[in-house]
């Protein structure tokens, strides 16, 4: 099959400057590449933009290809900036980002860190104030056990390598009429591990892992919210040939309570009073929530989603007007990880329900209600409009 276009293949024109193509190829090789595009093709697309851009961010390559094509790229010494040069996601960054200017350089020697996981997982609304323990399941890559993770079917199949010597990297030097030129790059026989595998581990085939399954206990601490991160150290995917494993991280969803609403540390309820309880005043029962062993009204760190609900009384003082807000110090949410366990505050707001429907007794009250609350305004100098600005400002 005939190669593409280089600058096709980059999504650029063929006067694209050397920032242009760097960031077209950045592009391509963040979503590309097989450490994160897992994708039928992925890997191919990422080895196609890899060799498009060693050749058009050289300026003798360019100048060979835009002369003459794919052969005159190749009579400059194309080749060593493919997919066996980047060992990972990072080494990416590393090759745009390095002190060297972007300069191509051999892989990494040694072991290469396993990619990190992500795990959603929801948790109750009392869970997330006060912590909960999870039994979760991952799948993740461990170390084969049949090999070790050496990838070897036995520990003398490991040679190292004839080409490199162990190196990891070879250099290439060509000879042009501008000079001789060095260019490093990974050993295309080892990838760059320095070693062979004379025959591979029948267990792994050769990759020093298996993907597996594990039970993990888990310990979300009090105080969280949506978003939050935990980060298990170790859990993610181990590296190949016996690399450091990656970490696995765990982002939590905490479900809503209909009788709550949270903002930080704080939390809001609302109260529903009829008017004669405003205008008498009333005892009203508040929920509250607290951990398990916890007493009521303290701040003790449960640990699990074990909560306690109960009910607090809250005194509804005579003429309490609509949106009056009643603070219960202490019964909100945990600080995250403050040692002395302070809590915030429980706001409630207390609202006057008007009914929907009246009973003929209801309505009957009501009328002579409204006679007598009428004549008593005439009575001392008040019309409506003087009646409702001394509501509003809490007066009378």
């Amino acid at each position: 099959m005939s190669k593409r276009d280089y600058y096709e293949v980059l999504g650029v024109a063929r006067g694209a400057s050397e920032d242009e193509l760097k960031k077209a190829y950045r592009k391509l090789a963040r979503q590309y590449h097989p450490d994160i595009n897992k994708e039928a093709g992925a890997e191919d697309r990422f080895k196609e933009a890899s060799e498009a851009y060693d050749v058009l961010s050289d300026a003798q390559k360019r100048q060979g290809y835009d002369q003459f094509g794919h052969a005159g790229a190749q009579g400059f010494g194309q080749g060593g900036a493919g997919f066996e040069g980047f060992g990972g996601f990072g080494d990416i960054f590393e090759a745009f980002f390095s002190g060297q200017g972007g300069q191509q350089r051999g892989r990494k020697r040694g072991p290469e860190r396993g990619a990190d996981l992500r795990m959603d997982i929801e948790i109750p609304f009392a869970a997330g104030l006060f912590g909960t323990d999870r039994t979760i399941e991952i799948q993740h890559q461990e170390r084969c056990e049949t090999c070790n993770g050496s990838g070897a079917k036995d520990p003398a199949d490991v040679q190292t390598c004839d080409l490199c010597h162990g190196a990891g990297q070879i250099t290439q030097t060509q000879r042009t009429i501008f000079g001789q030129f060095q260019q490093v790059a990974s050993c295309p026989k080892c990838n760059g591990d320095g070693k062979t595998i004379k025959d591979p581990c029948t267990t792994c085939k050769g990759q020093g892992r298996m993907r597996k399954f594990k039970k993990l206990q888990v310990k979300v601490p009090a105080g969280v919210d949506t978003g939050a991160r935990l980060r298990v150290t170790g859990e993610g995917d181990i590296g190949p040939k016996g690399g450091p494993a990656g970490d696995l991280y765990i982002v939590l969803h905490v479900e809503e309570d209909e009788r709550f609403e949270r903002q930080d540390t704080e939390l809001f309820h609302t109260a529903a009073i009829t008017f004669p309880q405003a205008a008498l005043g009333d005892e009203i029962e508040v929920p509250i929530l607290s951990p398990r062993g916890a007493s009521a009204g303290g701040s003790e760190d449960g640990g699990s989603d074990s909560s306690v609900e109960s009910v607090e009384k809250v005194r509804i003082p005579g003429g309490t007007q609509h949106g009056t807000v009643f603070v219960l110090k202490g019964q909100g949410v945990p600080y995250l990880g403050d040692p002395r366990k302070r809590r915030g505050d429980l706001h409630v707001e207390v609202k006057i329900a008007v009914p929907t429907k009246l009973s003929s007794e209801e309505t009957d009250l009501l009328r002579k209600y409204d006679e007598v609350s009428r004549k008593h305004a005439e009575s001392h100098g008040f019309n409506f409009i003087d009646m409702l600005k001394s509501a509003l400002s809490g007066r009378g």
